[in-house]
């Protein structure tokens, strides 16, 4: 029994030394005692060479051979930082943000035809000087001699900002300044408490005060705006059509908004 025993360990000796362990994993070999296959000491973990390319060349050959092309892997690119894109800002203080187009597809750069200043026959009573504004068809005519007028467009009270009377001009402004009533700031709290007169400044260029309310024909920075229902209730026009009508018009003018 002894002489058993040390044959079998004279036999572990010599299958460690064996070229099977050579990379450090045991390896099961037929007659050999179990207890002979002892645990290895660890070693440092081998290197990986870098890929290199194949002899065939790589490319859609070697693809339809071998289902690779041959080329080393690489990792993935990193992705691009997210930017998210730049949104048109609307920068307008009371009024609906600026469209791109009109819906006869026209850009809304400036108003349609119709509205510009123009001179036209307006069969009326009133008398010369007079003002009549007819918010249905955004426009304004200052009534002239013999059945003519000068006609402007406009832009006019939103829904539920419409309204009708008699009125008298009550003051002229240039470049005016402009205060939002309380109501308009219960509305829009963020706008302005108070903003000088200037090109950014919603009433434009000129302002005709009507009476003692708070309704104005003042000019504008939308001009774009002309010939819809957008205001709070005030008669906008372009710059250059309420400095022409500010020129024309005098304190005490009746103004009838129809």
């Amino acid at each position: 029994m002894r002489r058993v025993e040390h044959w079998a360990i004279g036999l572990s000796l010599l299958v460690w030394q064996s070229p099977a362990f050579a990379d450090g994993t045991p390896k099961v070999i037929s007659g050999v005692y179990p207890s002979a296959l002892v645990a290895p000491v660890a070693r440092a973990p081998a290197t990986v060479p870098a890929p290199r390319r194949s002899a065939l060349g790589g490319g859609f050959l070697e693809l339809m051979l071998t289902g690779s092309t041959g080329e080393p892997m690489r990792a993935p690119a990193p992705a691009p930082a997210y930017a998210p894109r730049r949104e048109e800002t609307y920068t307008g203080l009371y009024s609906a943000p600026r469209p791109q187009v009109d819906p006869d597809g026209r850009p809304m750069q400036e108003p349609a035809p119709e509205f510009r200043r123009q001179e036209v026959d307006y069969s009326t009573s009133e008398p010369p000087g007079t003002l009549v504004i007819d918010t249905n068809n955004k426009f304004l005519f200052l009534v002239e001699p013999g059945g003519r007028a000068m006609r402007y467009g406009v832009g006019v009270g939103r829904p539920g900002f419409e309204w009708a009377g008699v009125k008298h001009v009550s003051r002229k402004a240039e470049w005016p300044d402009w205060t939002p009533p309380p109501e308009m700031l219960l509305r829009r709290p963020e706008l302005p408490r108070h903003m000088d007169g200037g090109p950014e400044n919603p009433l434009g260029a000129r302002a005709l005060y009507l009476g003692s309310s708070m309704y104005r024909i003042h000019g504008t920075n939308e001009p774009w705006t002309i010939g819809q229902n957008v205001s709070s209730g005030c008669i906008r026009m372009m710059n250059e059509d309420v400095t022409d009508l500010y020129e024309r018009v005098k304190i005490g003018t009746k103004v009838i908004v129809i």
